[in-house]
């Protein structure tokens, strides 16, 4: 289980418990629960901005080529802080390397499915990938579901967080609205190997299929995706907070969708790739579907987890438990 999950576990209110039995019997010191991240300061996020600005351009540069450039920029810094900054961002160097960093120890890596397909109707093969979005006060992480024939952003969601809830929030809506797609490709990040995101879409009956490590290019629709929105839209503005972004992006989405053109479907937007028909088409936008619950779509709420916890501990909202509530 992890931190996280740990720390959401602890329910200050009991009776039965107190909050150090509780850490005790979740193998966490009380001062990792009472731990709270201090802010990113505004001197931090404006170097994130132009880490990432550079990453779309230079996506195999890694924590020393970002330190050089920064330095060009004037900036005084080391490589520690931008590994950190980086980490943070949630982005490494893309480039093939040596097994290093591998993912979640439980987690099972499936193999990548597309090589030589040829993808020639929607709901084929799907993909979603994270990124970070810089706001003038914070960052946040973005969730995308894309279908690959038509580029059609079928659902998205908002983060302040890394975990996998907003991955499997928006997989589950693209699934609610659309149906199941043959093919759902991502990456091996743990969001997307663990066992809600996995879970959902074996329960649906759809092949999972991930990319190879150090390979951008075997998710590249999803890339170009993140390049566009942020060069011709979100650099562009100046979002004050979540609430702005959030509809900031819902209207962008839903230009990009209906009014824009893409060479590559012969001039076509994605709905029209997406309905197979040709030019512009009367659209109504579908009204925000409620995310089911993890019953309803056929995940195991709790499994593993709950045989390390007293029963009196109920969770909620965990990277790997969503809303259990023990009896």
């Amino acid at each position: 289980m992890s931190a996280a999950c740990r720390k959401q576990a602890v329910e200050p209110s009991s009776e039965e418990l107190s909050i150090t039995r509780q850490c005790e019997l979740l193998s966490m010191s009380r001062s990792s629960y009472y731990y709270r991240p201090k802010p990113v300061s505004d001197h931090d996020l404006e170097l994130m901005r132009l880490i990432d600005e550079q990453y779309l351009k230079q996506p195999t540069w890694g924590s020393r080529s970002m330190r050089n450039f920064l330095r060009g920029l004037g900036y005084k810094i080391n490589r520690k802080k931008v590994r950190r900054l980086m980490r943070i961002m949630g982005i490494c160097a893309v480039y093939p390397k040596p097994r290093t960093s591998l993912p979640h120890p439980g987690h099972k890596v499936y193999p990548y499915l597309l090589k030589g397909v040829s993808i020639d109707r929607a709901n084929q093969v799907w993909s979603s990938d994270i990124t970070y979005i810089p706001m003038r006060k914070g960052f946040m992480y973005l969730c995308a579901v894309i279908d690959w024939h038509s580029r059609k952003v079928l659902s998205w969601r908002l983060s302040n967080t890394m975990d996998a809830d907003f991955c499997v929030d928006a997989a589950a809506e693209a699934i609610d609205r659309y149906g199941p797609p043959e093919i759902f490709n991502t990456d091996q990040g743990v969001q997307f190997t663990s066992a809600d995101f996995t879970g959902l879409l074996k329960g649906h009956g759809i092949r999972i299929s991930m990319d190879g490590k150090g390979r951008c290019l075997d998710n590249i629709f999803v890339e170009r995706l993140w390049w566009t929105l942020k060069y011709h839209y979100v650099y562009l503005r100046d979002f004050e907070d979540g609430v702005q972004l959030r509809k900031g992006l819902a209207g962008w989405f839903d230009f990009y969708n209906r009014e824009r053109p893409h060479q590559s479907l012969d001039g076509k937007t994605p709905n029209e790739a997406y309905f197979n028909v040709s030019g512009p088409i009367s659209w109504v936008r579908e009204p925000m579907k409620p995310v089911r619950s993890m019953e309803q779509r056929g995940v195991t709420a709790c499994s593993p987890c709950a045989a390390k916890l007293p029963k009196c501990l109920s969770l909620s909202r965990a990277s790997s438990l969503r809303s259990c509530k023990h009896p």
